[in-house]
């Protein structure tokens, strides 16, 4: 009978910070096993404003060095996936009455110089009435400013971690829910639960980066009594029918100190949001609100000259951001940066916990976390994250439509929107999904739009796919274009693949 292995590394949580540690991990040599109680990305990680960007707005707290770190962020990561994050200008009206025009250019002068910028454009002002980024707004708003952050697609960005930490060795177990934990003889003996079935895991040291769950994992899997780190705050977005065809987004003040962007989003619709206010229920039932709706709705409309109704919302989603409680009185002034906690050693196992953190920083959020795995499990290999490409971003980053231009000449029959589309989900991967295909029939069954049996398929096979939601919300956001019908046919497929609950088959 063979030793029962043990792992250097068991990590609870397949969100951004989850998926980035266990990558960063087993790039350096540590043998990892991540459990994730639902899919990747199912929580925080999907239900962002999907920037990576400084954060200008955290200037006014003096979280300087939580902007220097995101600014600097921005480009590294732009090159390590350059599919599914690209930049994006952002107009940031001069509202009168609101912030003065100076502040806002001290503070802009501050993005642009603070962050180490080197191929994002530098700010600049606008004449809203000659620019065309003046049509869609209110004519009383004459001057803008106009500077760079960029767009990421979030949930792929946390399913190409997971993917590149699998590829280099690592477990990455879904709708795996770990139950307890407890450390004896220097090594934590966890328990998992998926699928109906018990399995234990051995391992040298426990994070915890449960996200909206870190304190419940504490308390409830670990048992602690004294878990309360963390502040909830609810965020929410609304997704309308496109208000303005100019790829730039907006950047909006609102007269209760707070912010919204409106950004294009998926060709056809525009993206708005976020809320900021506490939550206190159970962060897997979080859910817009309609005074969210209606805050939602004025904020954009005062902006706007055709106001943001209601029935013009297609989607909404709503999240949980697990802030590290730092006593600030509002939601909004919560600091948004990431804090580590470390005990154990001495013969004790150790855990290392997780608290807040947002999705520009989860690389950096990972070294740091490394480096203190490193103070108790020693040092395998240094820091390596910085000039590695994520899984299909393995291309030049102003090289996009090229790569697209050559996947069409060698696949004729896409169509330019579907091979856009294809590009920016998969990059160089797209041709692992296509193969061999000659046409579209050899794509196998269609369910709508342009998504296709192969693309499915790919991603039950390799990106931990299990239901239609998955499939639709997730990983392509085709949700929006099919009909319910052809929702639910995407649903039935995914049953009769017979994929393992537990997706332990993805390879």
């Amino acid at each position: 009978m063979g030793v029962e292995r043990i792992h250097d590394i068991f990590v609870i949580g397949g969100g951004i910070n989850g998926c980035g540690i266990a990558r960063d991990a087993v790039g350096r040599g540590y043998s990892v096993f991540l459990a994730e109680m639902n899919d990747l990305a199912s929580g925080t990680s999907s239900g962002s404003t999907k920037l990576i960007h400084g954060g200008l707005r955290y200037l006014e707290y003096y979280e300087f060095r939580l902007v220097r770190e995101a600014l600097m962020e921005r480009e590294v990561l732009w090159k390590n996936a350059p599919h599914i994050i690209w930049p994006m200008r952002f107009v940031l009206p001069h509202h009168k009455g609101l912030r003065p025009a100076w502040m806002l250019r001290l503070g802009l002068f501050l993005y642009d110089h603070l962050g180490g910028r080197r191929l994002l454009p530098p700010t600049r002002t606008l004449d809203m009435h000659s620019d065309p980024a003046g049509r869609p707004l209110k004519p009383l708003f004459r001057r803008a400013f106009e500077y760079s952050d960029c767009w990421v697609n979030d949930a792929r960005f946390v399913v190409l971690n997971a993917r590149d930490a699998a590829d280099r060795g690592a477990t990455i177990r879904t709708r795996a829910k770990v139950t307890h934990a407890e450390r004896a003889d220097g090594v934590w003996t966890v328990t998992v639960e998926a699928g109906g079935t018990v399995e234990t895991v051995r391992a040298r040291l426990l994070v915890n980066a449960g996200g909206p769950w870190v304190d419940e994992v504490l308390s409830g899997a670990v048992g602690r009594n004294d878990a309360h780190n963390v502040r909830l705050v609810q965020g929410s977005h609304i997704v309308v029918k496109q208000k303005f065809d100019d790829p730039r987004a907006y950047f909006f003040q609102n007269t209760d100190g707070r912010i919204i962007f409106a950004i294009p989003y998926e060709d056809e619709f525009t993206l708005i949001g976020t809320t900021d206010r506490d939550y206190s229920g159970d962060p897997a039932e979080v859910a817009i609100s309609d005074s969210e709706i209606d805050y939602l709705c004025e904020a954009a409309s005062e902006y706007f000259s055709e106001p943001v109704r209601r029935q013009d919302i297609v989607w909404t989603y709503s999240a949980v951001r697990p802030l590290y409680d730092d006593g600030a009185s509002k939601a909004q002034e919560a600091t948004r940066d990431y804090v580590l906690t470390a005990e154990g050693g001495n013969g004790t196992a150790p855990l290392v916990n997780v608290f807040g953190g947002k999705i520009t920083t989860y690389r950096r959020l990972a070294e740091s976390t490394l480096e203190k795995i490193e103070g108790f499990l020693g040092r395998r290999k240094g820091p390596w994250t910085a000039d590695a490409h994520l899984p299909g971003g393995d291309f030049a980053v102003a090289d996009f439509d090229g790569e697209v231009d050559r996947l069409m000449q060698d696949y004729p029959f896409l169509q330019s929107a579907h091979a856009r589309r294809l590009y920016r989900l998969y990059g160089t991967r797209s041709r692992l999904i296509l193969g061999n295909a000659g046409s579209a029939d050899d794509l196998g069954r269609h369910f709508g739009a342009d998504l296709y049996e192969a693309e499915i398929r790919y991603l039950a096979g390799n990106e931990w796919a299990v239901t239609g939601e998955d499939v639709l919300w997730r990983r392509t956001k085709r949700g929006l274009r099919l009909t319910r019908e052809e929702a639910a046919a995407v649903s039935d497929f995914m049953q009769t693949l017979g994929a393992d609950k537990t997706n332990t088959t993805a390879k």
